[in-house]
């Protein structure tokens, strides 16, 4: 049974963690003590490739088990509820912007910013139910995120540049207003002028929602802008890297 949400409990809390990939010595995995991010906070996680953040990434969202500790988000414990039923809270607590975007390439970009909202009728609820206020919402945040809704959101996302796809893809991430958004080294393929303009709107879409937003990058430059900044190889203790 899926807990109620309580809003004072920070959105992400991760204790005493212990995750392994099967049962070989020689298999990767790590520890976690304690991390937390508070509800509304942005907190970016840096680290170098194979520090773990993949992996880490897969237990916050409910995709991995780990074998002992605690994963709650948004004050639901993910270890005292089924699969499907973390598939249901992640359809409609949790916005993911993947870094290669995962967009349907043969659907149009407006179409793919309204994708979440099949999969949950809370998001659905959010935007306002009818056909209608859910295009109209989806039209104003692929507005706010610069991707003219007259031509470009009409086109099919495999006909869209790089920069427009990661744009597509924030604001399928922001639709319905989920609590958490969880951005996935999103700035990794852009140049530096337009990862920080992506940072911009990134923020100003997290600020109108007021969810929480927890990033990965490898990129230390763009970490000053966030409220925290957790280092991976701080907190995570691993056996092995993760490939």
């Amino acid at each position: 049974m899926i807990s109620s949400i309580n809003s004072k409990s920070p959105t992400l809390l991760l204790s005493n963690i212990v995750f392994a990939w099967g049962s070989s010595t020689d298999s990767f995995g790590f520890t976690i003590n304690h991390f937390e991010v508070g509800r509304g906070e942005s907190n970016i996680l840096v680290g170098r490739s194979g520090a773990g953040k993949s992996t880490l990434l897969g237990i916050v969202c409910g995709t991995l088990k780990p074998q002992r500790g605690k994963t709650i988000v948004l004050g639901q414990n993910f270890g005292e509820i089924g699969g499907r039923a973390r598939d249901r809270f992640r359809a409609d607590h949790i916005g993911i912007i993947f870094q290669q975007f995962n967009l349907l390439p043969y659907l149009s970009a407006i179409d793919n910013v309204l994708l979440p909202l099949n999969f949950s009728i809370s998001r659905k609820h959010a935007c306002g139910l009818t056909k209608a206020k859910c295009y109209a919402e989806a039209e104003r945040l692929l507005d706010s995120l610069e991707i003219d809704t007259k031509t470009v959101a009409k086109q099919k996302a495999v006909e869209l540049s790089i920069g427009q796809q990661q744009r597509v893809a924030a604001a399928r991430a922001f639709i319905g207003s989920p609590e958490l958004i969880i951005a996935d080294e999103p700035t990794s393929s852009l140049d530096e002028e337009v990862q920080f303009k992506f940072m911009d709107q990134l923020f100003s879409q997290q600020k109108e929602t007021g969810s929480t937003l927890l990033m990965v990058s490898h990129n230390p430059r763009i970490a000053e802008r966030f409220n925290s900044i957790t280092q991976l190889d701080q907190l995570i203790t691993k056996n092995k890297e993760e490939d």
